[in-house]
């Protein structure tokens, strides 16, 4: 993994995660370091989720389809974390 693949994985991470936030309404308590981890935790759930769906997780580059896996698995990282705290 070069510093280029690194970048591209934080940018990535920090774009989805703050779109995650927003929808999930949890960005006033999530600061830039919980958005970027919450995106690159939520782009392995993603590409997880979207090859058992048949669709396959794209996580590799700097592109609209691994910020959309990452979004993805991050909304849903999000809402476990909600429901793990409600309980």
């Amino acid at each position: 993994m070069g510093l280029m693949s690194l970048l591209a994985w934080i940018i990535v991470g920090a774009i989805a995660g703050w779109l995650a936030s927003i929808v999930m309404k949890t960005n006033a308590s999530q600061g830039l370091l919980a958005d970027i981890v919450v995106g690159i935790v939520g782009a392995f759930i993603g590409g997880w989720v979207l090859s058992l769906l048949g669709l396959g997780g794209d996580t590799g580059e700097f592109n609209i389809a691994s910020i959309l896996t990452a979004f993805i698995g991050a909304v849903i990282l999000l809402f476990i974390l909600r429901m793990v705290r409600r309980a």
